[in-house]
C-alpha cells in the first residue's frame, strides 16, 4: 500500500504559484512577498481558502492574490491602519479590509509598504495583548469573595 505524498508547505505552494504565473504578475508578486518578509522576518506564510497565499503574524496581516490584470494585497484589518502614503486603492468602502491593487508596470512605494506591514503586525499583536483572557478564579475563591462582601 502506497503512503500518500506529504502535503506541500505553504511556502512551497506560493513558490509554485509564482512559477506558474510566468508573467509580470510573477515578478510583482515575488517582489511583494520579499518586501513583506523584509518588513517583518517573523511573518508566517499560510495557504488558505483553497489556494490563497496568506501572510500572518499574530493574525492575518494580508493576503496575496493574483488576477488577470492585478496583483492584490488585501489587508485583513486595513481600515484600522493609518495609510499616509495612500497605498490603499481598493476595497475602500468596507469597514474592515483595505487592499492595494498593483497593475502591470506600476511602481509601489516600498518603504511605505513595509511601514504598512509593520503597522498591521503591531495592530494584530496589540489586539492579542488586549484580548488576553483574565486569570480565572476558582469557585472557592468566588464563594469567599461573596461571603466577605455580604458581611
Amino acid at each position: 500500500m502506497k503512503k500518500p505524498a506529504p502535503a506541500k508547505s505553504a511556502s512551497a505552494l506560493i513558490d509554485q504559484r509564482i512559477r506558474e504565473l510566468g508573467d509580470w504578475r510573477s515578478t510583482t508578486f515575488a517582489r511583494m512577498r520579499k518586501l513583506i518578509h523584509q518588513a517583518d522576518p517573523e511573518i508566517v506564510e499560510e495557504w488558505k481558502w483553497m489556494g490563497t497565499p496568506v501572510f500572518s503574524h499574530g493574525g492575518i496581516v494580508c493576503t496575496g492574490e493574483t488576477y488577470k490584470s492585478v496583483v492584490k494585497l488585501t489587508f485583513a484589518k486595513g481600515a484600522s491602519l493609518k495609510d499616509p502614503a495612500k497605498l490603499f486603492n481598493s476595497s475602500l468602502e468596507g469597514n474592515t479590509r483595505r487592499a492595494i491593487d498593483i497593475h502591470e508596470g506600476e511602481k509601489i512605494d516600498e518603504a511605505a509598504l513595509k511601514d504598512l506591514i509593520r503597522a498591521a503586525v503591531a495592530h494584530n499583536l496589540e489586539g492579542k495583548s488586549l484580548n488576553k483572557p483574565k486569570p480565572r478564579t476558582s469557585v472557592k475563591t468566588q464563594q469567599k469573595k461573596r461571603s466577605a462582601n455580604s458581611t
